[in-house]
């Protein structure tokens, strides 16, 4: 018999064997995991801090999302758009200019590894706030510098 139907055969065979293991109604159910608590009732696993966001708008979305990528901390990061008038708008569309959005990245960040001040440096670092509707070779409303917080309480940073 030849290499590749011995192994079909042996292949159907685990399968079937599985399957019908799998409709045994005498079969136990399988066992629930149970909950461990700490001498002291605390959780044994403390859960994971809240995660911090904030978006940039800050010339092409694209060179801001390749600077956030890079920093140990961030946790994703999104491009998009944002500030305008138009409801979800196409590339082609914020392209005129006529949208009122700007090209954004959306930074999710763990507060435990990288603080908000320190996300907002390198905002800051990575582009010039001083030129109006531009960053380097593009021009337009688009590549605004632009900040959106997302709490009330970040504003304060």
């Amino acid at each position: 018999m030849n290499t590749c139907l011995r192994l079909f055969s042996w292949t159907t065979l685990l399968c079937c064997a599985a399957c019908s293991k799998a409709d045994d109604s005498t079969a136990k159910p399988a066992a629930t995991p149970k909950t461990v608590v700490s001498q002291s009732n605390e959780p044994l696993v403390k859960p994971a801090p809240k995660a911090g966001v904030i978006t940039f708008g800050g010339g092409c979305f694209w060179c801001v999302e390749a600077v956030y990528q890079r920093i140990e901390g961030i946790t994703k990061v999104t491009s998009g758009y944002m500030g305008g008038k138009v409801p979800n708008p196409t590339y082609k569309q914020i392209c005129t200019g006529r949208t009122g959005h700007a090209e954004v990245v959306k930074v999710e960040f763990d507060p435990a590894k990288i603080t908000l001040e320190k996300v907002l440096a390198v905002f800051w670092k990575a582009h010039d706030p001083t030129t109006l509707n531009r960053q380097g070779a593009d021009i337009g409303t688009q590549y605004r510098s632009a900040i959106f917080f997302h709490t009330d309480a970040d504003k304060a940073a």
